[in-house]
């Protein structure tokens, strides 16, 4: 139910900045982790990465549990003064800071293989299964009661893929120029660099979180969920949701070419291209395409074709750029940029919208099951989204081992023309398979959507 309170400030660019800013504070550490951390523990801490990657895709497990009990804590939270969702970001920013920060401490290098092993088990769960999804689940969750109407929402999606596109323009444009080195003629990861760089980010991100707290307003009162906790009702709704499943597979394919993208840049650009000039500026070109490309069409777009009409055509573009350039094979590292900046188009478009195609989600749930869980359907989605990073860094991890990656053997001729095509068969592979899914699985289409949106006015306005 709507607050009827004649004093709340209307929705409005103050709610959209401050919204932005959230995703921003989440960005500082999740791009830096899906970006950097398999690149640093491997080549500065000297860990295997299929080790990392098995890490990666093992926390996943814990998060199951943890993403979906923290979906029933939100749905079970009664509102407070500051609201239902947004007291959670004061709560739990300095946390999830400073355990992202402590994952990348260089000055354990020299210490026993052992020791750096069990470090980056205890600091990568503690950031990314417990302290990231306690700030994490209520933040997405929160755009259900920054505003009711479909369109207010859908421009909240926009501006949070605002938040992350300029936190992926500070990442991967600012950390290539600062964190490499050349060393022998390489270019080298510095594992001192990259700490200094993970507290910056840390401080940056509770100083955005702080602000998504006082510039946001829930106008939404979504109530406490009372009623009695039934495990197996809850497993089966879920199992039966057509459209939950589907944005689930669409999230976890989008993630694995996306951070596959961004993942095999920190190997493609310093060690088949040996630039690492070129790596900040494919950041900077794909920034560019969502602040100026896709963010400002994918809401009016989105609106006359609908949005999984929008990204399914989107997306499949992508991955046929990425199967081009792999047959092309472009020597100048500034045409891959070009390549990698066409097919960001590409994956832009159903990034710059997925937000604002989980509340349709949610309101689906609702028409059917009478319920409202935004916290709950939530958390299983971002559950998919961190088990999609994982994969991602988990499959990099050992497509790299097999194609016999080690810091010794990092720029011998065979392992770099590896590199290469991983570089673009992984993300080819992933966007295709979005296309395919969204087609196939994905029931909500444009029409669908309007006729939930229908019947939720229809249902409140009786109450």
């Amino acid at each position: 139910m709507a607050k009827s309170n004649d004093s709340v400030r209307p929705f409005g660019m103050r709610d959209k900045l401050g919204y932005m800013f959230g995703d921003f504070g989440n960005d500082f550490t999740f791009i830096l982790s899906s970006s950097f951390m398999l690149k640093f523990y491997t080549d500065v801490m000297g860990i295997s990465p299929g080790v990392v990657g098995m890490l990666m895709m093992a926390a996943r497990f814990v998060d199951a549990v943890t993403d979906v009990t923290m979906g029933q804590i939100v749905d079970r939270t009664s509102p407070s003064k500051d609201g239902k969702f947004k007291p959670w970001l004061k709560r739990m920013c300095g946390p999830v800071a400073i355990s992202s920060f402590l994952i990348y401490q260089s000055g354990f290098a020299n210490m026993a293989y052992g020791f750096k092993v069990l470090w980056m088990v205890i600091t990568y769960i503690l950031w990314g299964s417990v302290f990231y999804t306690t700030i994490n689940i209520p933040y997405g969750s929160m755009a259900s009661a920054i505003s009711a109407d479909p369109e207010d929402r859908a421009r909240l999606s926009t501006w949070r893929t605002i938040g992350a596109t300029l936190a992926g323009l500070v990442i991967g444009v600012g950390t290539p120029m600062v964190a490499y080195e050349v060393v022998d003629g390489n270019t080298v990861l510095s594992g001192p660099r990259m700490t200094v760089i993970a507290g910056v980010f840390s401080a940056l991100a509770i100083v955005c979180y702080l602000l998504c707290f006082h510039l946001v307003q829930e106008r939404v009162e979504v109530k406490a969920n009372n009623r009695k906790l039934d495990t197996g009702r809850l497993l089966k709704s879920l199992a039966v949701n057509r459209s939950l499943l589907g944005i689930i597979a669409a999230a976890v394919l989008l993630l694995l070419g996306m951070l596959g993208m961004q993942g095999m840049a920190g190997y493609v650009y310093p060690n088949y291209y040996g630039s690492a000039p070129a790596q900040s500026a494919s950041a900077l070109v794909g920034s560019i395409v969502m602040l100026v490309i896709c963010a400002p069409l994918a809401s009016k777009l989105s609106a006359k074709f609908g949005k999984k009409e929008l990204s399914m055509v989107s997306c499949a573009f992508g991955a046929v750029v990425y199967v081009v350039c792999l047959f092309l094979n472009p020597q100048n590292p500034y045409v891959y940029v070009g390549f990698y900046a066409l097919a960001y188009v590409g994956l832009g478009f159903f990034n710059t919208v997925i937000w604002a195609m989980i509340t349709d989600v949610i309101d689906d749930a609702e028409v059917k099951n009478g319920v409202r869980e935004d916290g709950t359907i939530y958390s299983v989605y971002s559950f998919a989204r961190k088990l999609g990073q994982a994969l991602s860094s988990g499959m990099i991890g050992a497509l790299l081992g097999m194609i016999g990656y080690t810091p010794d053997t990092a720029f011998d001729p065979g392992v770099t023309k590896g590199i290469f095509n991983l570089s673009c068969i992984i993300p080819a592979a992933g966007l295709g398979a979005v296309a395919l899914t969204l087609f196939f699985i994905y029931p909500l289409s444009k029409k669908r959507v309007e006729e939930n949106v229908a019947i939720l006015e229809r249902r409140r306005s009786e109450v």
